[in-house]
């Protein structure tokens, strides 16, 4: 027949607190509350509370305090008792949880110093960090002050999924993905040894993909160019100079607004530089062969801000280029409905009628969007070749859109 254990009282406490005192020789009393507590005075006297435990998976027997008397009451004891057992319920060492809080309390090793540490290494343009902001910013307040080796998925899963709930797969799907990184940086500093963020990536829905606005069909183009061409907006000359040259290199706006002089070789009719997007993963240097008509518009450029370090820079603040949302606003007065095109947009629009009209192989586009191409053995494409090919397809692409035009203006 099971020992009976009967629970301790406040009276019983007191009692044995006393009496230890009164004692010749002094001795450990230790007092069972049942299901693992036990309220110990030692031979100095001093008095606290125990849990004794099983370890999960492996069984081991383990004991923890839980504070010290009369700081910590009976009633408070058997509190932290119960949420150890839940957290032994979960197969969750309740050991472990409070060595985290405690290296969490005193900032060694946080996800959140980490997480800083490797934002210091991420070269982004600064509309990027500024979206990046807002998922760093509930990243830490969630696990920024718990230390990287001691975070759990189901701690990442679980910031992740108040997003997700709420219909905001990109911010949970980002959110993942930022932590994932803070997790690879930290392993190859020896931090820690997994990457848990990388093990719910398959766990998080994956919202509808929702694609660039972009016109393809060729009178409308033809008017889009026609408008941008005999019109001149308010604001900045540089603006109106960027949405001209947009659709002729179709690379991303944010590369264009960053374009600096230093990269552009007239002599050679190529602008070289490395995309932000791909600087920290491959550092290749992108290669933007440059039509007649490019050519012509950037020497035009170069007369009026060519002593700037930026090509499309801001006439209100010359150390810095035009801001992220002018090219779409500029092509929304352009007398196309909100959203019909963006500057992103016409990406999409080379990429269609260059493989559907004017036939080129998709390969090549594919380069000159600056996207990763493999070979049939997998390997990617040196971005310099098929350089001779790619400034054909280029001129090509110029003098299409020129003939759009211009059959729009007759």
């Amino acid at each position: 027949m099971p020992k009976v254990i009967v629970n301790l009282t406040d009276t019983q406490i007191r009692s044995a607190v006393n009496s230890h005192r009164k004692l010749s020789t002094k001795v450990q009393i230790k007092l069972s509350d049942g299901k693992g507590l036990f309220f110990i005075i030692n031979k100095n006297g001093n008095s606290y509370w125990r849990l004794d435990y099983a370890r999960p998976i492996t069984k081991k027997r383990n004991s923890i305090s839980l504070g010290t008397y009369p700081e910590v009451s009976l009633l408070n004891a058997r509190a932290k008792r119960t949420e150890c057992r839940e957290l032994l319920a979960q197969n969750i060492d309740p050991a472990v949880v409070k060595k985290n809080e405690e290296e969490a309390k005193s900032g060694k090793n946080t996800f959140a110093l980490i997480a800083d540490e490797y934002r210091k290494t991420e070269e982004l343009e600064p509309s990027t960090q500024r979206r990046n902001q807002f998922v760093w910013g509930k990243l830490y307040a969630a696990i920024g002050d718990y230390p990287i080796d001691g975070i759990t998925p189901s701690q990442i899963l679980e910031v992740c999924r108040i997003y997700e709930r709420q219909g905001k797969t990109d911010s949970a799907k980002r959110m993942r993905s930022k932590a994932s990184q803070v997790f690879r940086y930290a392993i190859a500093l020896g931090l820690c040894q997994f990457n848990v963020a990388d093990q719910i990536s398959g766990i998080l829905k994956v919202g509808k993909t929702k694609h660039r606005s972009a016109i393809t069909d060729e009178q409308k183009l033809g008017q889009l160019l026609s408008n941008i061409n005999n019109s001149v907006g308010r604001g900045d000359i540089a603006i109106d100079y960027a949405v001209k040259i947009l659709p002729h290199v179709f690379v991303r706006p944010g590369e264009l607004r960053g374009a600096k002089w230093a990269d552009i070789d007239f002599e050679n009719r190529v602008w070289k530089y490395t995309p932000p997007k791909t600087k920290n993963q491959t550092a290749l240097q992108h290669i933007v062969p440059l039509s007649d008509q490019v050519i012509t518009l950037l020497k035009e450029l170069h007369q009026m801000t060519g002593y700037t370090e930026y090509c499309f820079v801001s006439m209100r603040d010359q150390s810095k280029t035009i801001s992220e949302s002018t090219i779409n606003k500029r092509l929304k007065q352009y007398g196309f409905e909100n959203g019909e095109t963006t500057g992103h947009g016409f990406r999409a629009t080379a990429r269609t009628l260059l493989d559907e009209v004017l036939k080129f192989p998709i390969e090549r586009i594919e380069q000159q969007l600056a996207h990763q191409v493999r070979d049939m053995h997998g390997r990617a494409y040196n971005r310099t070749k098929y350089l001779e090919e790619r400034t054909v397809m280029m001129q090509a692409w110029s003098d299409y859109l020129d003939q759009l035009m211009y059959k729009n203006v007759e």
